[in-house]
């Protein structure tokens, strides 16, 4: 690389956050500004170690050491055009994603590793800033009409690259602004919604079409659609919560994390509470957290995130509860390096103040003579390897009741949404209830693809965006024969 002692050299340092008792006033990114000097540093770190592990761990492949040399060297332009080959929306990974690549990094063995996510953002950030983003229409068109249905990160990153290769790309929304997930299921404090806007600005320059609040196959018709498009990629997402089907379940108090977190956006955007991202009613009104003890059920981002939000609103006391045992503080002995290490992970919301316990398992939803929430009956759990298989069992005498009046279920998503649109286009479903596929091709119909959560099942964005890319690949091939789209490079672990 750039400086061969530049790991010796200098430490790992990532951009310094604002106070949390200042930022939990407000919905800003926490980061304070950095300096490309700041990034060169970090960029300086990145050993000429032979074999790049972090492109393993990247989900996208994105060609690591050599944007790292870029950014040392102080060539911009060069890092950015690396960048873009391998990922459409840097500016997103490098707010969002929880680095997989950093987890391989082969200085990561016994130092810090290098601070790749730091740097993709400050490559995204300067590009706009100096102008290497610049929106690139195709000089030819094919002719053909792809509809892409839903607009997250795996919708966004095939109608790039579909519009890339050509094709006229019409992306359909059933909400009322562009951006799935990013949109409407991130909080502002960790992607601030100017960044998807401006992203878009780019996109609708080279030619791709969005609608909003158009329900594919409610107010179009699976026929039509199909009798309208040369192709049809579906992206909406795994939309279907897991529930929590307790005594208690339909008290005034307990709701999916989604609408909780999707009402704080609209209200950030200045766009009505009143009705939900798809335009209907919220049967629930708004929620606050404000004043009320606050138990977040489910011990992932989406929890984080719910954390972070009732912080914000100004919640008497917020606790998570995870039913799974405490990971530990390091790397587990199960998940050596390179892989993706299983330990202990805080948030910045975590950090603004949060009670996290594991091993809990929520028994029942307390309710007052009005219906409203008041407490969760809690008990603790151990875990018991029986035939092979980890088995909760509770531990007896430690049932108890706590005080709730907001509790946030925040436990994933099942599959997406069968009835309607899939079911009206006759698609096979796999054993978890997503789409099935044979190499991003729907098995029931084969001008009918699928990418991201949708056929994946809930995952990482790095990974909806890699999914888009690699269907818009296939589809391209299916409508032209060949495909000349960027391929992800085949990790050395993908091809063992």
């Amino acid at each position: 690389m750039g400086k061969p002692t530049g790991f010796l050299e200098f430490t790992r340092e990532l951009p310094k956050k604002r106070d949390p008792q200042q930022r939990i006033h407000d919905y800003k990114e926490i980061e304070v500004p950095f300096s490309e000097q700041d990034s060169q540093r970090q960029a300086a770190r990145c050993m000429d170690c032979g074999t790049p592990f972090c492109h393993s761990g990247c989900p996208l492949g994105n060609i690591i050491p050599e944007f790292n040399d870029a950014v040392y060297e102080q060539n911009w332009a060069y890092a950015y055009e690396i960048l873009a080959t391998t990922n459409n929306f840097p500016e997103f990974t490098g707010r969002i994603c929880p680095a997989p690549c950093e987890s391989s990094c082969v200085l990561g063995i016994n130092k810090p590793p290098v601070a790749i996510e730091f740097i993709e953002k400050s490559i995204a950030e300067v590009a706009f800033e100096k102008g290497y983003v610049k929106a690139t229409p195709p000089k030819v068109r094919t002719g053909k009409q792809v509809a892409v249905v839903g607009s997250g990160p795996a919708g966004l990153a095939a109608a790039a690259q579909l519009n890339k290769a050509g094709h006229t790309v019409t992306v359909f929304e059933r909400a009322d602004q562009i951006g799935g997930l990013l949109r409407y299921g991130i909080p502002d404090f960790k992607l601030e919604k100017w960044t998807i806007d401006r992203r878009l600005a780019v996109m609708e320059a080279e030619g791709i079409l969005f609608k909003t609040s158009v329900n594919v196959g409610v107010d179009v018709k699976a026929a039509d659609l199909m009798e309208q498009f040369d192709l049809v990629m579906l992206t909406g997402g795994s939309t279907v919560p897991r529930d929590l089907p307790i005594p208690g379940r339909d008290l005034k108090g307990v709701y999916p994390a989604m609408e909780f977190l999707s009402q704080q956006n609209k209200r950030n955007a200045s766009l009505p509470v009143q009705v939900d991202h798809q335009g209907a009613p919220y049967g629930d009104g708004e929620l606050w957290a404000t004043g009320k003890n606050v138990v977040v059920i489910g011990g992932g981002d989406t929890g984080s995130d719910c954390v972070g939000t009732s912080n914000r609103h100004g919640a008497a006391s917020v606790t998570q509860i995870e039913l799974m045992p405490m990971p530990p503080k390091e790397r587990a002995a199960n998940t050596p390096w390179p892989n993706w290490p299983m330990m202990l992970r805080t948030s910045t919301s975590h950090e603004e103040g949060c009670e996290r316990q594991w091993s809990i398992n929520t028994k029942a939803f307390i309710g007052d003579e009005h219906g409203n929430l008041k407490a969760l009956r809690l008990v603790d759990l151990t875990w018991q390897n029986e035939g092979g298989r980890m088995q909760m069992v509770e531990l007896p005498g430690s049932e108890r009741d706590v005080p709730c009046e907001l509790a946030l279920l925040a436990a994933g998503f099942l599959h997406p949404q069968h009835n309607g649109l899939l079911d009206d286009l006759g698609l096979e479903y796999d054993e978890r209830g997503n789409v099935k596929t044979t190499k991003y091709q729907t098995t029931a119909n084969p001008k009918v693809f699928a990418a991201g959560d949708m056929r994946r099942g809930q995952s990482l964005v790095v990974w909806a965006i890699s999914e888009g890319r690699e269907a818009a690949r296939a589809a391209d091939c299916y409508l032209m024969g060949e495909t000349r789209l960027e391929a992800k490079a085949v990790s050395m672990i993908e091809a063992v």
